[in-house]
């Protein structure tokens, strides 16, 4: 009789919980639409990954399908590997070549990862280093980047550190004006841009992927399989011989592969694992670091202006958009500025931005995962 009524005999508090934050995340993806292709899945998994006897997980010494899921997907990096090939073939970086300079708010915006790393280090927080590279990476604005360096590093923080990614990726709508707003006035953000339309020779977006992935492998060759994973999806866009295939990397690769990663990153969130204050610290440094990413890209470009004449002034809102949240972040920009002066259009400078940031994530995600191991030693 009792094996009857073992589901509910081995209920627990903690389990209803991790319902309640699963059903949370389900709310949110469908009542909200934020970020619902991979809010929706983690919601769920961290459902069934609860239930009692946790059978999606393991069941009488054999694995349960979450698990051959993790253990194919996530524990060998190829379901990251695999987004990033999908996140390629979408990327245009049309608009980077044709502002070059874009690539320095890719750069600037990236603030957030290094600085979060810090303060993760110090008192209370007292975080190892590779569990601060971790944490910090969630400024990345980049999951497939966030989930592929905590797998590195801190493969039990993977599904705190997940959901902080991808939830403050959807609320970046939220997090970037109050804080565009307290560094710029509103002078700033009236600040008009122009734009030429130039034509990008074909050559140049073929080579582009190529050279990229080389100049990665020769100075981090542990950030190959990120770089050269997104070169790749982009490559096979440009090529222009591979449009076909272009198409399904870009709809059915990524909305499958999306699909089996939210529900595997929910298996990750079990109670006994997620239901503690070191996942309320993760979740609070990671909005830290979506803050510094903002400020830091809006800052440098108030500091930029500081050299340039007065008509040849950059709206210091398009730093923002130096982050890796393509496209939502250049939208957000765009927004802001139209809502500020009707008729001031900077959409194409801050997608410039957008971009760089997607490369910029990458390039330092590659340079915490080779400088990390060394610095910890």
């Amino acid at each position: 009789m009792e094996q009857v009524f073992i589901g509910f005999t081995s209920l627990t508090w903690q389990m209803g919980v991790m319902y309640l934050v699963g059903a949370v995340l389900i709310v949110l993806a469908v009542t909200k639409g934020f970020e619902p292709m991979l809010l929706l899945p983690i919601g769920f998994g961290a459902i069934l990954v609860n239930l009692p006897l946790q059978v999606v997980w393991e069941h009488d010494g054999a694995a349960g399908f979450l698990k051959v899921l993790y253990d194919g997907g996530i524990a060998n990096e190829l379901f990251p590997i695999l987004i990033f090939i999908a996140v390629g073939a979408m990327i245009d970086f049309g608009p980077l070549f044709k502002n070059p300079f874009m690539i320095f708010f890719g750069a600037a915006a990236q603030l957030g990862i290094f600085a979060t790393m810090i303060i993760a280090t110090l008192p209370p927080f007292n975080f190892s280093l590779r569990e601060a590279a971790s944490i910090g990476i969630i400024g990345a604005a980049d999951g497939p980047t966030a989930i592929y360096v905590a797998n590195k590093f801190a493969r039990d923080m993977l599904g705190p550190i997940s959901v902080a990614a991808y939830s403050y990726m959807a609320l970046v709508p939220l997090i970037q004006p109050p804080v565009i707003r307290l560094l710029t006035t509103k002078k700033e953000r009236r600040i008009h841009m122009t734009y030429h339309e130039s034509n990008v020779p074909r050559w140049l977006k073929i080579m582009f992927p190529i050279v990229v992935t080389m100049i990665a492998g020769f100075v981090a060759p542990i950030s190959v399989p990120l770089v050269g994973s997104l070169m790749f999806g982009n490559l096979i866009r440009e090529c222009g011989v591979l449009e076909r295939l272009s198409q399904t990397a870009q709809n059915e690769l990524a909305y499958l592969v999306t699909l089996l990663l939210g529900i595997t990153i929910g298996s990750s969130m079990r109670a006994d694992k997620f239901l503690n204050v070191q996942t309320l610290m993760i979740l609070g440094m990671g909005l830290v670091a979506f803050v510094f990413d903002t400020a830091g890209g809006v800052l440098f470009a108030k500091f930029i202006n500081l050299f340039l004449p007065a008509h040849k002034k950059i709206n210091p809102m398009i730093g923002a958009a130096g982050i890796s949240a393509f496209p939502m972040s250049g939208r957000v920009i765009q927004k802001m500025a139209a809502e500020e002066e009707k008729g001031n259009i900077i959409l194409m400078h801050a997608i410039g931005s957008n971009v760089s940031g997607q490369l910029g994530s990458i390039i330092a995600g590659g340079m915490v995962l080779a400088l990390v191991p060394l610095l910890a030693k």
